[in-house]
C-alpha cells in the first residue's frame, strides 16, 4: 500500500506542477491541454461503455450523451478561465485536494464503506476529501487573492471547499458506477498509481462545470 501511496503521491504533485506552470506560462497551451483532456476522458468512456452489456441504442445514447456533456463542460470551464484563469486554479485545486484526501485518508485509515457501489470507497476518505478540500482552497485563494477578478464573500469562503468536494466525490462514484457494471478497476493506464486519465478526473469534470453553474447562480 505505501509504494502504491507514494506512486500516486509522486503522480499528483508532477500533473499538479504540469497544470499549473501552463495555465500560468500561457493559456493557449492550458486549454489545449484540457482540450485533449476531455478527448481522452471520451475514449475511456467508450471503452467502458463497450464493456457492458447495453442494447445498440443502450451503448449510442450512453456514448453520445457523455460526449454532449463533456462539450459542454469543456465550453464553460473555457469561459471561466477566460474571464478569471486564477479563480479556475482555485476551483481545480479544491477538485485535485479533495480526490487525494479521499486517497490519502481512506487508505490510511480505512474503516466503514461510504457505499456498495466502490467498496474502496470509505467515510474516512470523504471526509479527508472535505478537509483537504478547504485546506488546499484556502492556500490557493489567498496565494491568489490580488490577482482574482471574482471576490468572495465570507459565507461562500466556507461553502464553495463543501460544494465542490462534494460535486467531485459524486463524480467519481458516477464513474466508478459504472466501471463495476463494466468489471474493471480502471478507465486506463495512462497514469502511473491512477489508472487511466478518466480515473484520475472523473470527479473534477463534474465539479468544475456544475460548481461554476452553481456558484455563479449565488
Amino acid at each position: 500500500m505505501k509504494s502504491e501511496l507514494l506512486k500516486r503521491s509522486i503522480s499528483s504533485l508532477f500533473l499538479l506542477c504540469i497544470i499549473f506552470l501552463c495555465a500560468l506560462i500561457n493559456d493557449h497551451i492550458f486549454l489545449s491541454i484540457l482540450f485533449i483532456a476531455i478527448i481522452l476522458s471520451w475514449v475511456e468512456w467508450v471503452k467502458i461503455i463497450d464493456k457492458i452489456k447495453f442494447t445498440k441504442i443502450n451503448r449510442l445514447i450512453h456514448i453520445l450523451f457523455f460526449l454532449v456533456y463533456l462539450f459542454v463542460a469543456f465550453i464553460i470551464c473555457f469561459n471561466i478561465f477566460i474571464i478569471d484563469k486564477f479563480f479556475f486554479l482555485t476551483i481545480l485545486m479544491i477538485c485535485i485536494f479533495s480526490d487525494v484526501g479521499g486517497y490519502v485518508f481512506g487508505k490510511t485509515f480505512g474503516g466503514k464503506k461510504l457505499t456498495k457501489i466502490s467498496p474502496n470507497k470509505t467515510v474516512s476518505g470523504s471526509i479527508g476529501s472535505f478537509i483537504l478540500s478547504y485546506l488546499g482552497f484556502f492556500v490557493i485563494y489567498f496565494y491568489f487573492y490580488d490577482l482574482l477578478s471574482v471576490k468572495i464573500d465570507f459565507q461562500a469562503l466556507f461553502f464553495i471547499p463543501f460544494l465542490i468536494s462534494t460535486i467531485c466525490q459524486i463524480g467519481d462514484l458516477f464513474i466508478s458506477f459504472y466501471k463495476r457494471k463494466a468489471k474493471i478497476k480502471n478507465t486506463g493506464n495512462l497514469i502511473p498509481g491512477h489508472g487511466g486519465l478518466l480515473d484520475r478526473i472523473d470527479g473534477s469534470i463534474f465539479a468544475l462545470p456544475l460548481g461554476f453553474i452553481i456558484i455563479s447562480l449565488l
